[in-house]
């Protein structure tokens, strides 16, 4: 078996195009989108355009066959100058499409996807409740069977890409009357279109970072959705749910890379231009070894995220694989985030410039799409540890 880390001449041109989309057309509106919290819709239109949100779906729905790969590229290209377009991305297609692509019927494949698929609409992923957090299986969402209706209640939280102008439906887990698996309640998958009476998105949060984001809460009363809606076998709709976070942890990894890299770009071309005592404050070692800790960081975790995906596209076992990626990868954002701030001193401490914003988005990514505490916890259980939760 080989493994090799070269990109194809295909990958290495689409890094290189959404590279340049985000100088040309992301960077010099990422501070002016942040401090605005401004939902960039003409930008995601644009990548649209260029088919970003329809890299890993067949033709035959709209996209153009690529690899889970060649979206992990991209968003790392994008989360390289800008978290909140990136996250968009990573959450559009990882969470908002990719469950109707898994488990949708040929039926809900070819209604709901060519539009996602284009980046003509985007979609929610309604897993996490204002009571749960990490305890996903908590679910206090329900939904009854009524005639050739489905009749939901309950709220979510934390939602992605509901409650933008071009946000069209989310899909959700709910508890239904369905046997679930070890004796628990059974939980199912549905499609809400927007448009559904008692459905309502809430106001966005008011966030430390991701400010460009779509962050809502949902609230669904008495909310009735056909039969039809229902996405996938009932009762199998949280395990469902959780593969999508399987895959979505290396996107996330991927999305945290970009932070990294970002960094360093940042750091690399002000070490150069600022001096001090003299001498740019890149010659100086307590600057250079911070650059190269934060090098070896971004290498480090770009071969992770990568060994992930390669095990997913060789159908191959990958959960642990991209629970190590996902929490190497956040958590070293994190750091090099804090560490490319001391770099610009004062000025770290301002979004004029890119660390300061990085700073600011990098804490949500140790904790959305399961938290550190939960991939330690996943990469225990691998290990055959005993572990009481």
């Amino acid at each position: 078996m080989t493994v090799s880390f070269a990109l194809t001449p295909e990958q290495e041109e689409l890094r290189a195009v959404v590279r340049q989309f985000a100088l040309d057309k992301v960077a010099p509106r990422a501070e002016e989108m942040n401090h605005r919290g401004e939902f960039p819709t003409d930008l995601v239109a644009e990548m649209g355009s260029m088919g970003l949100f329809g890299l890993p779906f067949g033709e035959e729905y709209g996209g153009s066959g690529g690899a889970y790969f060649d979206l992990c590229l991209a968003i790392e290209e994008i989360g390289r100058v800008d978290q909140s377009l990136g996250i968009t991305l990573e959450a559009a297609v990882g969470l908002g499409a990719m469950p109707i692509a898994k488990f949708g019927t040929e039926e809900q494949k070819r209604r709901w996807l060519p539009p996602l698929a284009r980046g003509e609409q985007l979609a929610g992923f309604g897993l996490t409740e204002p009571g749960g957090g990490s305890d996903a299986g908590g679910l206090r969402t329900r939904a009854v069977h009524d005639g050739d209706t489905w009749v939901i209640n309950g709220s979510k939280s934390f939602i992605t890409n509901a409650g933008t102008d071009i946000s069209t439906f989310v899909t959700i887990t709910a508890v239904t009357d369905q046997p679930g698996e070890g004796g628990r309640p059974g939980v199912t998958n549905f499609i809400v279109p927007r448009d559904t009476p008692g459905f309502t998105v809430g106001e966005g949060y008011r966030k430390v970072g991701w400010h460009a984001s779509d962050t809502r809460d949902l609230a669904f009363a008495d909310c009735r959705v056909p039969a039809e809606n229902q996405l996938g076998e009932a009762g199998r709709g949280f395990a469902n749910f959780l593969s999508i976070l399987d895959e979505g942890r290396i996107a996330i990894s991927a999305l945290a890379v970009g932070s990294i890299q970002g960094c360093i770009d940042e750091c690399l071309r002000y070490a150069g231009e600022r001096e001090a005592f003299g001498k740019p404050i890149g010659s100086y070692q307590a600057i250079a070894f911070k650059i190269a800790d934060m090098q070896v960081a971004a290498e480090v975790a770009r071969n992770q995220y990568w060994h992930a995906c390669w095990l997913l596209e060789q159908g191959m076992p990958f959960k642990r694989q991209a629970s190590v990626a996902k929490l190497y990868a956040t958590e070293a954002a994190v750091s090099v985030a804090r560490q490319a701030c001391q770099v610009f001193g004062g000025y770290g401490f301002t979004t004029e410039y890119p660390v300061g914003r990085f700073y600011q988005d990098a804490k949500i990514l140790e904790i959305g799409e399961g938290t550190s505490e939960v991939q330690r916890l996943l990469i225990a259980r691998s290990l055959g540890l005993p572990l009481a939760v």
